[in-house]
């Protein structure tokens, strides 16, 4: 049920208008426990209730459907929405492209944020999950001749883990990396300067999938700090500050 609110300030203007439709929806879906799926009303509805034009809600509702908030569309009703993996990847390489953030500030960020997902994967995993990791590494392994198979190896390996650890907000931020994962790779990988360094990487990984095979959950989290601390080595010798 839509709740009575005060009547609007004349002085607001057309964003913040659009913000208090936004918060009021919002508002509405935690209200009535609505979850994902379940119909939101109309922005008919909203409007009355907001007295506001049916244009500010129109411009709300699609604010909250571009973050996944609301799923609106098809010539059916507005529903609640699920989490959208497109949004943050965004906004990381965004911050990235216009200089807000550093990649050894996103690096910083993945190794606090890695060092706890491979733990909890090393808690969690089952059977099924571990040979799934070990086998990436085994990947990278067998396709160390072809950069481009190791970097799709590599990342698929740091995203089943995220995935292992049972928390859908680690899976979530741990595949928006994938954006700017995709910029760094190579740089950091050429700037191994041999085979065996470039090796030893990849052992790296193996390691990590063999600990948490293991279970051992102290020794996973050692070695992924190893492992970050490393490739931002590499990536500072090749001048990405």
């Amino acid at each position: 049920m839509l709740r009575a609110m005060a009547a609007p300030n004349t002085t607001e203007t057309g964003n913040s208008l659009v913000s208090r439709a936004m918060h009021s929806i919002n508002q509405h879906i935690r209200d009535e426990g609505l979850r994902r799926g379940q119909p939101i009303p109309s922005e008919q509805a909203f409007a009355l209730q907001m007295g506001v034009s049916r244009a500010v809600v129109r411009e709300a509702f699609r604010s909250l459907a571009t973050v996944g908030v609301i799923e609106v569309g098809n010539g059916r009703r507005a529903r609640v929405g699920g989490i959208d993996d497109t949004v943050l990847p965004i906004i990381l390489n965004h911050a990235v492209l216009t200089d807000q953030v550093s990649i050894q500030q996103i690096y910083d960020v993945r190794r606090t944020i890695e060092l706890r997902t491979v733990a909890l994967a090393a808690l969690r995993r089952t059977p099924a999950e571990a040979g799934e990791i070990l086998a990436l590494t085994e990947r990278m392994e067998r396709d160390f001749d072809t950069p481009e198979k190791v970097k799709e190896s590599d990342i698929a390996f740091h995203e089943a883990i995220a995935r292992t650890s049972c928390n859908p907000l680690f899976a979530l931020i741990v595949s928006a990396f994938r954006v700017i994962t995709e910029k760094t790779w190579h740089i950091s990988w050429s700037s191994r300067p041999t085979d065996a360094e470039r090796h030893a990487n990849v052992l790296c990984h193996r390691r990590i999938a063999e600990a948490i095979g293991r279970q051992n959950a102290r020794e996973a989290e050692v070695l992924m700090a190893e492992h970050f601390d490393n490739s931002v080595k590499a990536l500072l010798a090749a001048g990405v500050t």
